[in-house]
């Protein structure tokens, strides 16, 4: 019996809280959990730095990754198994590709793509396909078989259904991380039937569509997506701890280029900063290493630094005002004038956030970014795009909403210890 197809001796269970049991049979799948790079990720946050507006939002891209296997695994066993449009060959594939999806990303994940500008995708296809346990994992199981794993998490591969049970606009991804969201962060918003919405999958030649009598399960669906960015992903605190933490790597950055002398100096960054990073530094850091940088650099000599590391570290937040880049860039321009004349360096400690979402879309032909509409699988067998069929989801679709802050640390600008008519000033327009 070949490795690709090997079972355990005994099912491994894992309890969930959200699945009650995610269940492992195969070799491969056991083996690929195994490996130091999926361990890696009980070390990374699913939500960032979520966890300062919501205490319990604690969970790991690992408990989700195990998730979205999970979910895959009872689609394609429980409803796709012998459907002559869906090829058992694929099984595998399709599980390990959900196991690995995430495998790439990094601590504090988007704040620390951006200041780096890198792409996580980049790293799982490194990782899937480098010098690693989990390549070695996936090449036994055939030798051009992890580049088969890589090409459904980038989209690539010919196997487009497989791609849609992964990453689509209604995907075992979206379908365990809204829950799991939802669970850990104590809100109501993410729930929604995902037991009906798994038994009304069918599986098409390039994608999953929907019995047409599940419908009104995925405008519920639909729904807790748009609920769950709104009030959980896109919360103005949380987006404020991410600001911190962004400017606090930028400033340990432009510290460095500048020659500064670090009391601790940043050995886990220096790649980073060069421009040169190794599979094997990424791999290496982990939000356990950057929390330790950050609160020994609470002592550092470079007082924004220092300041900025001990917010993050303490939860001392800025403090925001809604904005609107359009019509207020004159006031963003004098605030940006006063707080250099009050000592506060504005790059650091004035900074504009924008979070936007398009809560569901469909393809129009000519636009540059194909979007893969949820079709309905109506009973004389007819394919119908879902906002054809349902008003509520017909209400939202590509419409797409955008809000903008302006984040800044309250305590600075209300101390009126020092240039008191200055701050006044500051506080006027912040407050107009």
């Amino acid at each position: 019996m070949g490795y690709s197809v090997e079972k355990l001796s005994e099912e491994k269970v894992f309890k969930d809280p959200v699945h009650r049991y995610i269940h492992v049979r195969d070799r491969v799948i056991w083996d690929l959990i195994g490996t130091k790079e999926f361990q890696r990720l009980r070390r990374i946050r699913q939500l960032g730095t979520t966890f300062l507006t919501f205490h319990g939002a604690e969970h790991s891209r690992f408990n989700h990754s195990l998730g979205v296997y999970e979910i895959v695994r009872r689609i394609i066993d429980d409803v796709f198994a012998g459907r002559p449009e869906w090829n058992d060959e694929d099984r595998l594939l399709a599980l390990c590709a959900a196991l690995l999806h995430d495998l790439g990303h990094g601590p504090f994940s988007h704040s620390f793509e951006k200041v780096f500008e890198f792409d996580h995708e980049d790293f799982t296809r490194a990782i899937i396909l480098g010098n690693t346990e989990v390549n070695k994992v996936l090449a036994k199981a055939g030798a051009d078989f992890p580049e088969k794993v890589a090409e459904v998490i980038a989209k690539t591969s010919g196997k487009k259904l497989v791609i849609s049970l992964i990453s689509s606009q209604i995907d075992a991804d979206r379908m365990d991380y809204l829950q799991r969201d939802a669970y850990y962060t104590g809100v109501s918003y993410g729930h929604f039937d995902m037991e009906r919405i798994l038994r009304v999958m069918r599986p098409r030649e390039d994608q999953v569509v929907i019995k047409k009598s599940g419908m009104h399960a995925v405008e519920d669906y639909i729904m807790s997506r748009y609920q769950m960015y709104w009030q959980v992903y896109f919360h103005p605190v949380s987006r404020s701890a991410e600001v911190i933490l962004s400017k606090i790597l930028h400033r340990a950055k432009d510290l460095y280029e500048h020659q500064y002398t670090f009391k601790h100096e940043p050995h886990h960054f220096y790649s980073f900063f060069h421009d040169n990073v190794t599979l094997e530094d990424y791999v290496k850091l982990d939000e356990s290493v950057i929390l330790y940088y950050f609160q020994i650099w609470q002592d550092e000599d470079d007082a924004i630094l220092r300041d900025l590391c001990r917010r993050f570290m303490n939860r001392s937040l800025f403090k925001y005002a809604e904005f609107d880049p359009a019509k207020e860039y004159k006031k963003l321009a004098e605030l940006t004038a006063l707080f250099k004349k009050a000592g506060i360096d504005p790059e650091y400690y004035l900074v504009v956030d924008s979070s936007s979402d398009l809560p569901y879309d469909f393809y129009r032909p000519g636009e540059e970014e194909e979007r893969l509409p949820i079709h309905l699988l109506m009973s004389n067998g007819d394919l119908k795009e879902l906002s054809r069929e349902s008003e509520i989801v017909d209400a939202i679709s590509g419409k797409r909403r955008t809000d903008h802050k302006l984040y800044f640390p309250a305590d600075f600008i209300y101390d009126d210890s020092s240039k008191k008519n200055l701050k006044k000033q500051i506080r006027s327009l912040l407050e107009g």
